[in-house]
């Protein structure tokens, strides 16, 4: 009588077509005890295999319980994982990398056979075939996103993406406003509805979203201060939606100069004529900064206004992002400390800050060189 192998040893059989088959009973992710089959074409192969299968089991790793393809498993994720916990723009950003470039690129890839070299040939090819450096940076980001969850559902032993190197961004360097070119703008959207938004956006560098999004709730203007806790955010299917601000430094209070507070004042008082001009057609939303009838301002439609007031006011053309850095700059000639200016910005980290005031050359740093100068020049002179 033949002898059996010992339960969990597994077995090796050669197949018809000459290759060879081991099998072994192990546990699947969802804790179902079922039968597991590897491949060689040797029997060492095989076997070897099967070894590598049975010690994944003794350490307690599951095995998937479906083959995965790339593609589908990135569908689950942004269906399961990332639509429920994050912000509607962030899952438009990762939906619309998945769709035009990983699935396209990867979706056919086995999960659990998709190695750095073929991350590295997609990221490769997506460059030849002239998709932006930076876009080809946040597909690596988002795909190094999806397989860490894999990880963490076990159906991955190892992160391949997190192998391949980022590719290089280069940053595009804005040059900001100077103090002239906004007073020059101010004066041009002084007339316009939201002159306000455009005083806050260049005096305390508010995004945009947190501009629109601000309340008149949270703002105190006898009190001169302003606590943004709110923002703006466009989701797809749903509209224009308000949200919470990520962190509790872009909550932190902020103070109001006199120029803040005289615009805010006069925004209070035309919205108090808009909302008697539309009578029961005002919508209610406790806004600072809102549409003629009451609703949120879009934050798309915010930024074509920006740049139309730019253009007519005749000064050099920037992004409404860049009044944020024009506001740092701004801090920085002024001799602001990096420290204060951190706290104006919101910034999550100093470096941040200091990046900004690396750029600008206060009157403090120039008088100072001007002082070292004047000492080594009287001692080559002999002074």
């Amino acid at each position: 009588m033949a002898k059996r192998n010992p339960n969990g040893a597994g077995s090796i059989t050669r197949r018809k077509d000459g290759r060879y088959m081991g099998a072994a009973y192990v546990t699947n992710t969802r804790g179902e005890r079922v039968r597991k089959y590897v491949y060689g074409k040797t029997y060492d192969e095989a076997a070897e295999a099967l070894a590598a299968l049975q010690q994944q089991e003794r350490k307690g790793v599951p095995v998937p319980d479906k083959a995965w393809k790339l593609g589908d498993f990135l569908d689950h994720w942004l269906a399961e994982i990332v639509k429920p916990n994050v912000r509607p723009t962030t899952y438009s950003k990762y939906e619309t990398m998945v769709r035009l470039y990983l699935v396209p690129g990867l979706g056919t890839k086995r999960l659990n056979k998709l190695g750095s070299a073929d991350v590295r040939t997609f990221l490769n090819d997506s460059l030849s075939a002239g998709v932006g450096r930076s876009t080809v940076a946040e597909c690596l980001k988002v795909l190094r996103n999806a397989l860490n969850r894999a990880m963490r559902e076990e159906l991955l032993l190892r992160n391949v993406a997190a192998l391949v190197d980022m590719p290089k961004v280069t940053k595009k360097e804005s040059i900001p406003w100077s103090a002239d070119e906004a007073v020059v703008f101010l004066k041009r959207a002084r007339s316009h509805r939201l002159y306000a938004a455009f005083v806050l956006a260049l005096v305390l560098g508010l995004r945009r979203g947190e501009l629109l999004g601000l309340r008149w709730v949270d703002v105190d203007l006898p009190g001169g201060v302003a606590h943004p806790r709110k923002q703006v955010q466009r989701e797809t299917g749903v509209g224009l939606v308000l949200v919470d601000l990520k962190t509790e430094t872009s909550k932190s209070a902020l103070p109001l100069p006199r120029l803040c507070v005289e615009a805010l004042g006069e925004r209070r008082r035309l919205q108090e004529l808009e909302r008697e001009m539309k009578g029961t057609a005002w919508q209610e939303t406790g806004l600072v900064f809102t549409s003629a009838a009451g609703g949120p301002v879009d934050p798309d439609g915010f930024s074509g206004t920006f740049e139309r007031l730019v253009k007519r006011a005749g000064v050099r053309r920037v992004r409404l992002h860049d009044t944020r850095h024009t506001c740092g700059t701004l801090l920085a000639a002024l001799d602001v400390h990096p420290r204060y200016a951190k706290e104006i910005l919101r910034h999550s980290q100093i470096a941040v800050t200091l990046d900004i005031y690396t750029h600008v050359t206060s009157a403090s740093q120039r008088a100072a060189a001007a002082r070292l100068g004047t000492k080594l020049r009287d001692g080559l002179h002999g002074r």
